[in-house]
């Protein structure tokens, strides 16, 4: 249990049997009245995002996350084989919790892995990844590095946009919330 005065980006909490992460809060005190917090809350599990307006100091149950480093190792057909990273225990993770995060996985990368009792929840990717270019299609003389983009694609699969002096082979560095080019890397 906690209070909602309590409250951290990031947190957990247990509304109604049902897991929310804390994506945004504001203690709000209007001019007359009691103070209440105002959050926007994330469905761990579906990610739906809602906004909830708590008094302040009302008690929350807070859900025992555990964040684990672990390496993903491949993928088997029925879901991504991920090793932890200090105990070396293997875990297959399904297709709908990995989510978005297969367009940056590589095999040997490590992420962060939530658990709650024993079940996995979400991935927490690095802000950025570096990504090979497998296939773009080749610069004209004269393009620079200001002006426009072409697709690329890079080893995972995943199609970005990238600048027109870049070429197949290159490595690129990639946002991975938004799946922006960056920048290139060496």
């Amino acid at each position: 249990m906690a209070s909602t005065n309590d409250l951290k980006n990031g947190m957990v909490l247990d509304l109604d049997g049902q897991l929310w992460q804390v994506q945004w809060f504001q203690h709000h005190k209007p001019g007359k009245g009691n103070t209440v917090v105002r959050t926007k809350l994330k469905h761990v599990l579906s990610g739906k995002i809602v906004d909830r307006t708590f008094n302040s100091d009302t008690k929350v149950d807070t859900a025992n996350v555990d964040r684990r480093e672990m390496q993903y190792l491949y993928h088997d057909g029925d879901g991504y084989v991920f090793m932890d990273t200090s105990t070396y225990d293997q875990m297959t993770l399904s297709d709908a919790v990995v989510g978005d995060a297969k367009d940056y996985l590589l095999e040997e990368q490590v992420a962060t892995v939530a658990l709650h009792d024993g079940n996995p929840l979400y991935i927490d990717m690095p802000a950025s990844v570096e990504l090979e270019i497998t296939y773009t299609e080749p610069g004209l003389q004269g393009d620079r590095s200001t002006g426009g983009t072409k697709p690329a694609t890079v080893q995972t699969g995943k199609q970005i946009q990238v600048p027109l002096f870049l070429t197949t082979g290159e490595k690129v560095k990639v946002d991975t919330r938004t799946g922006d080019y960056l920048g290139r890397v060496g």
